[in-house]
């Protein structure tokens, strides 16, 4: 969507009807008569447009302002996979759209949301790539695909921006049409891995075979060798297993190797997390005890008490995210849209970290379209507001968020990295809390990660 009115004419029907061949005598009256109706109509409209300019439309070749066409965004994620989903991050969408359209549109436009399914699947990553394109989005918004080698390149040629991904992929902290909200996997990792050298013994890092998957050893190696730690075990699995027994026993056996520093057992396999659990509880019955390390994503408020809550295998664990514990007063916004908008779609969790980022992605886009007011709206006029110095607050869910490719981590190869804010949490008696004020930043520990590679 451009936010250029579409151009009407008057004439379209009468140039684009047939043309029968004519005898050269009644072809010169018709061309006479067609010549003076032509013209009439030519001085009916210009003398309307005098009279009545302001409801005439754009001139052709004239930029309008503010339009009544629909400002559209797409919003994509797995849904219905083998693998990870995240059906609440186009849900969420969908609501915030509703709830801004009720409250007048932005600048007097509605908000339309384009939800696309990726399926875990590169092929269907570039379908919804180009549908963004043919649809004419301003962007895409808080969206998840491990798929950025496939969807970025269609993105960037068609000039589309990328307002908060989840920061599952590296490339969503390097391509220039990128705008993250998040640390992405690097600050979690980076985050877990601080906490978990003063804590841990032998660490073991359980994560998906995938390119995405490769990433993740370093990054948490970088946070265990800032505080003084040997390097994790990396012990890969299938994204789409249905149990997890083998990798359990590896896991366990590095984490057990010091009976007088208890090691620690790191899942990091998204949906799957839960899956690799059960298989885990099992095992760990013939081995000494080991303490839990994870990320937000790979499990939240839901997955512990679906696992036992106070007597779950996460009870003690220690959880990085990237903002603050679902109760805290700040997510009161979206929880009162998710009521208002969307009180019965049980996809949206509030406490789901998709879900979160799709929120302050929302909030990024409507802070950008509200700052070009009556101007042109449209994928180009969107990413140079974000690349003209200008700055979102959040109401303290992250930073205040500018992007700048000279960056502190551009030359560890994260240029588009602009949160490096994570927050602590632990599991004590069957709940997540924060497990210290504020958040932490992992600037200096990431700046580390590339010499781990």
């Amino acid at each position: 969507m451009t936010g250029r009115r579409r151009t009407r004419s008057t004439f379209l029907p009468t140039l684009t009807r047939p043309v029968r061949a004519l005898p050269k005598a009644r072809k010169a009256r018709k061309t006479r008569k067609a010549r003076t109706v032509r013209t009439a109509r030519t001085a009916g409209v210009l003398v309307a447009c005098a009279s009545l300019a302001a409801g005439c439309g754009v001139i052709p070749g004239f930029t309008g302002g503010a339009g009544d066409d629909p400002i559209t965004v797409m919003t994509w994620a797995p849904q219905d996979t083998n693998a990870t989903n995240k059906p609440g991050m186009p849900a969420l969408a969908m609501a915030y759209a509703r709830h801004v359209n009720a409250d007048g549109g932005i600048n007097g436009r509605k908000l339309k949301v384009i939800n696309c399914n990726d399926r875990n699947d590169s092929v269907n990553a570039a379908k919804c790539a180009r549908r963004a394109v043919k649809e004419k989005v301003v962007a895409v918004v808080g969206s998840y695909s491990q798929f950025a080698d496939t969807f970025f390149p269609i993105l960037e040629g068609a000039g589309i921006p990328y307002i908060g991904g989840y920061g599952i992929t590296n490339a969503e902290f390097t391509s220039p049409l990128s705008y993250p909200v998040n640390g992405g996997q690097p600050a979690l990792l980076a985050g877990l891995g601080r906490q978990l050298a003063s804590s841990c013994g032998p660490v073991a890092l359980v994560r998906p075979d995938t390119i995405a998957g490769d990433e993740l050893p370093n990054l948490l190696n970088s946070g265990l060798e800032a505080g003084g730690h040997q390097n994790v075990t990396d012990v890969r699995a299938a994204e789409d297993a249905t149990e997890y027994s083998s990798q359990s026993e590896q896991a366990l056996d590095r984490a057990t190797t010091d009976p007088t520093d208890p090691g620690c057992v790191v899942p990091a396999l998204g949906d799957r997390t839960n899956t690799f659990m059960d298989s885990f509880r099992r095992a760990r019955e013939d081995y000494p005890d080991v303490r839990m390390g994870t990320v937000l994503g790979s499990v939240d408020q839901t997955v512990i008490d679906a696992t036992g809550g106070a007597s779950s295998p996460y009870e003690g664990a220690y959880i990085t995210g990237w903002y603050p514990v679902e109760a805290d007063k700040r997510w009161d916004g979206m929880k009162k849209v998710i009521r208002e908008q969307a009180f019965t779609d049980t996809r949206i969790d509030p406490a789901d970290a998709g879900v979160q980022t799709t929120w302050i992605a929302y909030t990024v886009l409507e802070a950008a379209l509200k700052a070009l007011g009556d101007g042109e709206v449209s994928s180009d006029t969107v990413r140079r507001t974000l690349d003209d110095g200008f700055k979102v607050t959040t109401g303290g869910l992250t930073p205040t968020l500018r992007w700048q490719f000279q960056d502190v981590l551009a030359s560890v190869g994260f240029p588009r990295l602009v949160n490096t804010d994570v927050t602590l949490q632990q599991v004590k008696d069957g709940q997540l809390v924060a497990a210290r004020q504020g958040a932490i930043d992992v600037t200096k520990t990431l700046q580390g990660a590339e010499e781990q590679g």
